[in-house]
């Protein structure tokens, strides 16, 4: 089965990515959770290993440790930060899930992205700048504004798992 990478940072909807890894995975991926450190603190690190059955990395490993996860042939990123959107764009590779991120974008993989920035952030310019920028080097982009948090007039923040899920390519 093809390996899905399951990136997600420090946002409220980190908590729900291990329903999200349920669900992708009866549509026959192999998924592996990456977390920020940020996303730590949001997610259910045990949760995300008993639906993935693996363990969940927030941290580069030491080059003499063996790799504990399969190679990725996907990657998701949701909720991916404002600041994750940037450093992503910008190609810094400072945490483990920027740095996957960047190997995943030069290897040509499919990568879908799931911005969840608060309205302020996201009119700020370099947001948008990187958002055109990771569409335009293939990265599929699910991003709806209406459904930030704090955006004016909204209605209550929701990431939309189900148009993540409809980004990501065809498993098999």
């Amino acid at each position: 089965m093809p390996v899905l990478y399951a990136v997600a940072c420090g946002a409220t909807p980190a908590a729900e990515v291990a329903g999200f890894v349920r669900t992708v995975r009866e549509d026959g991926w192999t998924v592996c959770a990456i977390l920020t450190p940020s996303a730590v603190r949001f997610a259910d690190v045990a949760e995300l290993e008993e639906a993935t059955g693996f363990p969940v990395r927030s941290a580069y490993k030491r080059p003499d440790e063996p790799d504990v996860l399969p190679p990725a042939d996907a990657f998701v990123v949701a909720p991916a930060t404002f600041n994750t959107v940037n450093k992503f764009a910008c190609g810094i590779s400072d945490t483990l899930a920027a740095g996957l991120l960047n190997e995943g974008l030069g290897l040509g993989r499919p990568i879908v992205v799931a911005p969840w920035p608060n309205a302020p952030l996201a009119r700020h310019p370099a947001f948008r700048r990187s958002l055109a920028d990771l569409r335009s080097w293939g990265v599929h982009v699910v991003y709806d504004p209406d459904r930030l948090p704090g955006a004016p007039g909204s209605a209550p923040a929701h990431l939309d798992w189900t148009a993540v899920r409809a980004a990501l390519p065809v498993p098999g």
